[in-house]
C-alpha cells in the first residue's frame, strides 16, 4: 500500500483489506471524474470559442455579401443611366459656340451650347447629365428619370418665380436674361 495511514489502520486492525481497497477505488474514481470534468470544460470552452469564431465569420461573410450586392446594384443603375444618356442626348455641333457655365457638385463646369439650347436649359426644358467625365444635354423627362436613380449625375434647372422684396431699392432694375457669367 502506498498510503502510510492506511497501512497503520490495517496493522492496528481498525480496517480490513476490502475497506482499504474500496477507499482506494473511490479515490481513483474521484480523480478520474475530476480529470474528465476538466476535459469536458476544456472541450466546452473550445466549442464555445469555435462557435463564436464561426458566428463572427458568418456575420462578416453576410456583410461582405451585402456590400457586393449593393455594388452590383449600383453598377447596374450606372449602366442604365449611361444607356439613357447615350440614347437620348441632344447632339451639339460646330454652331455651339456659347460657353454655358453651371455648378455641379459645388464646382463650376462648362458646356458649349447654341442660343436655342441655352434658352431651353435656363427655362428648365433641358437638363445636363454627366457621362464618363463629359456633360451632355438631355430632355427634361430623361433628366428626371436619371435624377430618381442617381441625383449626382444630372443637373436640372427649375423655373423659379422670383419674389420681389418690397424693401429692395433695386427692385425696378431687373437682371437681363442674356447676361452670361
Amino acid at each position: 500500500m502506498s498510503n502510510p495511514f492506511q497501512d497503520q489502520f490495517l496493522k492496528a486492525g481498525l480496517v480490513n483489506k476490502q475497506q482499504v481497497q474500496k477507499a482506494q477505488q473511490d479515490k481513483n474514481k474521484k480523480k478520474k471524474q475530476q480529470r474528465n470534468n476538466k476535459k469536458i470544460k476544456i472541450v466546452d470552452e473550445n466549442k464555445i470559442k469555435a462557435q463564436k469564431v464561426a458566428d463572427e465569420k458568418a456575420k462578416r461573410d453576410l456583410e461582405l455579401n451585402q456590400k457586393k450586392q449593393e455594388q452590383a446594384r449600383q453598377k447596374a443603375i450606372s449602366a442604365e443611366i449611361d444607356q439613357l444618356i447615350k440614347t437620348n442626348r441632344i447632339e451639339r455641333d460646330e454652331s455651339c459656340e456659347i460657353i454655358y457655365n453651371f455648378e455641379h457638385q459645388k464646382k463650376v463646369k462648362r458646356i458649349y451650347l447654341n442660343e436655342e439650347m441655352r434658352k431651353q436649359v435656363v427655362q428648365g426644358k433641358l437638363g445636363i447629365a454627366r457621362i464618363t467625365g463629359q456633360y451632355e444635354l438631355i430632355p427634361k423627362a430623361i433628366a428626371e428619370k436619371i435624377q430618381q436613380r442617381n441625383e449626382k449625375r444630372v443637373v436640372l434647372f427649375k423655373e423659379e418665380k422670383q419674389e420681389v422684396d418690397t424693401n429692395d431699392p433695386y427692385a425696378e432694375h431687373q437682371i437681363p436674361d442674356d447676361l452670361i457669367w
